[in-house]
């Protein structure tokens, strides 16, 4: 008898025992899989609105009062592109699933698709990057050289010879193409040199993009060729100017409730135009106009309702305008109010087809973010250059200021939010040259992360200036004034985190729907079920299992960061997916906790787009990428943990009765109409 090998014997046995455990640990996971997965809310048609932790708070919730939605709780109004996703939740959560390149909508699954965020783009070819060259100099002597950013800022106006200048350099049509007149640059080639305006002068920035990057942009992307024909060579050369009207009295960011009206005319020949807009950026002086405007369209049912178009509208047709309103930045950009008294619109000059107006202004907003982006990044650049002159010179108890923690502290996470931005700005124009589709929440991301960066910088800023700072003579107190307007307008920057969050998680339910169809055929989908069952009951025992892997994309510098990376994708869908499972279709409500969700898919982009960037330029040995290598590290570091930190509060029971306890404060405060608490004197 031959004898066996003990620890051959002894390997066996330890496979044996693995086996049977992998085997417990399936047939518990698939267990899992089925019975939670029913109970999903995008799962189950037929469910209740709220989760029963839902139906307890609301018991407790007061009446509405003038400052609640009806139900209790405090108004939030919706920006245009989230609009539909707050104002009908239950229809676009149950959208069927979708498959998407962006790496943001997949985040909400837990998953890392890199397509179009690894390698960082380089989409310039030499000619490009050449012709690039040729207007990056004369722009930047323009700005430096014949505006006066302090004066216009002064005098409220630009002046006629600055509006002349831009036109000879051909900043209104940049991105239109030759044959009409423009300079026909890409969306990379564009947001550099909207970096330079933004660097100089953010009320000019804003009059240039008004006109190109909103306000004729519906016409470039919806309009037919002969729409193009007429409008698009004047507005490029500077000799007719546009803007972009959707914003009206009681509808602000929530555009499906504008009340201006169009009436198609018993000949059938134009559309009789009525209603206001207010706040409209070139509203003053604009001889073209993308108005917005509910219509009377009838369904396949043969049934009547109003949808929104969108109108070529010119000043000629009868269009009225305001004064120009007094505001705290950006002066010199001219802001108006529109009035439309039975104004004659041309059929012709409906824009993208009637009953389309809503997809064609979120076609226009979300194709034009990054050029915000790239904007507040040159603001950033001009900035830190002040900051870091003024704390290479000013000394205080007989050192440089630049030698101290807290001015070091503050150029570094300057230099870390300005960095972030920029890769922002160029990952989303990159992708767009490069034919991508899927980029609205990261577009999104980029606006919120972008106005928020510069204004922090701008602050930070003034405070190692110190009382120079708040003079006048540094221009930062303009500059801090302008930058307040970029966290409310094209979408105010709360609302846009509810728009992330809200449509990161309708994307993940319809993937979830998908699961729960596969669980009903199991043997046929073996594969799915098995691995789906075993992720969840891995995770159940307190394993993680399936985060996904960045260490093949990224620098071996940076892969301690690409692990943490990875723990956060897979930690953020894991978190998704049980905040879906216990409020199901009351999560619309919780605007806490969507905040929450929303601020951690923020820092995961940051963290990954940063990456990306890093490592391009290790790759390319850049002079530069030690220094990147050691700024990305640190930001991923600290935001690391702020994931994990905003994804723990949603998930504590202590944090969430804060959230509830929040919300009574300020219903309290909206009914007794301000303070509520009695003054420490008495009277």
């Amino acid at each position: 008898m031959n004898h066996l090998d003990p620890s051959r014997v002894a390997s066996f046995i330890y496979c044996g025992f693995l086996f049977i455990y992998y085997q417990q640990v399936a047939a518990v996971s698939i267990y899992f899989l089925i019975t939670k997965l029913s109970c999903f809310l995008f799962i189950s048609k037929t469910a209740p609105a709220a989760a029963p932790q839902r139906k307890e708070q609301e018991k407790s919730q007061p009446k509405s009062s003038p400052a609640s939605s009806g139900d209790g709780k405090p108004k939030v109004a919706a920006t245009p592109v989230a609009a539909k996703a707050v104002r009908d939740p239950k229809a676009r959560m149950e959208k069927k699933a979708q498959d998407s390149k962006s790496f943001v909508a997949n985040l909400f699954r837990g998953r890392a698709v890199t397509d179009q965020i690894f390698p960082f783009p380089s989409v310039l070819d030499d000619e490009q990057k050449d012709t690039l060259r040729s207007f990056v100099e004369p722009t930047n002597k323009f700005f430096e050289e014949v505006n006066d950013a302090a004066k216009n800022d002064e005098t409220s106006k630009i002046p006629d010879h600055v509006t002349k200048g831009m036109a000879e350099l051909g900043a209104f049509g940049l991105m239109v193409p030759q044959e009409y007149n423009g300079l026909g640059v890409n969306n990379t080639q564009y947001a550099r040199l909207a970096e330079i305006v933004g660097g100089h002068d953010l009320a000019i920035g804003i009059f240039m993009g008004s006109h190109q990057s909103i306000g004729f942009k519906g016409i470039m992307l919806s309009g037919t060729d002969k729409q193009k024909e007429q409008y698009l060579p004047k507005l490029a050369t500077g000799e007719h100017f546009a803007a972009f009207a959707l914003t009206e009295p009681q509808s602000g960011s929530d555009a499906a409730s504008i009340r201006s009206k169009a009436v198609l005319s018993p000949d059938g020949k134009h559309y009789i135009l009525n209603g206001q807009k207010i706040w409209i950026s070139n509203g003053g002086f604009a001889d073209v106009f993308t108005v917005f405007a509910q219509t009377d369209v009838k369904d396949d049912d043969g049934n009547v309702k109003e949808k929104m178009t969108a109108f070529i509208v010119e000043r000629k047709h009868g269009v009225k305008s305001g004064p120009p309103e007094n505001k705290m930045g950006i002066k010199s950009s001219n802001t108006a109010e529109l009035y439309f008294d039975d104004v004659k619109i041309p059929v012709e000059n409906v824009l993208g087809g009637v009953g389309n107006g809503f997809k064609v202004a979120m076609n226009v907003l979300n194709n034009g973010r990054f050029g915000m982006a790239a904007a507040m990044a040159g603001t950033m650049r001009n900035v830190i250059k002040q900051s870091v002159a003024q704390a290479n010179t000013r000394q205080q108890f007989g050192h440089l200021i630049n030698n101290y923690g807290a001015i070091q502290e503050k150029l570094a996470r300057m230099s870390m939010v300005h960095y972030v931005t920029e890769s922002m700005a160029y990952h989303i124009s990159g992708t767009m040259d490069d034919g991508g589709k899927d980029y609205q929440l990261e577009a999104a991301i980029s606006k919120v992360y972008g106005s928020e960066a510069a204004w922090f910088t701008t602050d930070e800023a003034i405070q190692i200036f110190g009382g120079m700072g708040f003079m006048k003579a540094t221009g930062l107190e303009r500059v801090l004034r302008d930058l307040r307007i970029f966290r409310i307008f094209e979408g105010s920057n709360d609302v846009m985190r509810l728009f992330v969050a809200l449509t990161g998680m309708q994307y993940a339910g319809g993937h979830l729907r998908e699961l729960q169809k596969a669980l009903k055929n199991p043997v046929g989908n073996l594969g799915l079920v098995v691995n789906e069952g075993l992720t969840r009951g891995f995770r159940k025992i307190g394993i993680r299992r399936g985060d996904p892997s960045f260490g093949d994309l990224v620098n071996p510098a940076l892969k301690d960061s690409a692990d943490l990376v990875s723990h956060s994708v897979g930690q953020f869908g894991e978190t998704v997916e049980a905040l879906l499972a216990k409020y199901r279709q009351g999560i619309v409500d919780e605007q806490f906790i969507l905040k929450r969700v929303a601020d951690a898919a923020i820092d995961i982009y940051a963290m990954t787009v940063s990456l990306s960037r890093a490592t391009r330029s290790i790759k390319e040995a850049k002079n530069t990428a030690g220094y990147e290598t050691k700024l990305v590290s640190t930001f991923c570091h600290e935001a690391a943990q702020r994931v994990s930190q905003n994804l723990g509060l949603t998930r504590s029971s202590r944090d969430v009765a804060n959230f509830k306890a929040m919300s009574e404060l300020a219903q309290e405060m909206c009914q007794q109409g301000g303070v509520v608490q009695e003054h420490p004197l008495g009277f």
